[in-house]
């Protein structure tokens, strides 16, 4: 079941406000990708971690750190998946993936959120 627009972060949810036919069908591709192979959720959540790290996504990665936390994975596990991308996308790209890990698990704003309270 897809999330509630008032339950997601900012950009998402005027998304799933303004069109929320759109966000349902997103969510339901979600959950059929989810279910096509033989991944627990665990490893699913690490997975999509990675993948929005190192596609430099800083909104995904958040949102999949905080999925990660509520379904269960430490903090240690989640700081690994950052220490796996030294090799992978370099030193710098590791440390800025450690940074906005670090946003969630120690509760800091991101740079966004800063800039916008700045206005």
């Amino acid at each position: 079941m897809a999330k509630k627009a008032e339950a997601l972060p900012s950009g998402a949810g005027r998304l799933a406000a303004q069109y929320p036919d759109i966000w349902e069908k997103f969510s339901e591709l979600g959950k059929v990708c989810a279910d096509a192979g033989p991944l627990d959720s665990r490893t699913r959540h690490l997975v999509k971690l990675a993948l929005a790290a190192g596609a430099g996504l800083e909104g995904a990665t958040h949102s999949h750190v905080r999925r990660a936390r509520e379904d269960g994975i430490t903090p240690e596990d989640i700081r690994h998946v950052a220490l796996l991308a030294i090799p992978t996308l370099g030193l710098p790209s590791a440390v800025r993936t450690m940074t906005w890990v670090d946003d969630i698990l120690k509760g800091k704003k991101s740079a966004a959120k800063r800039k916008k309270e700045r206005r």
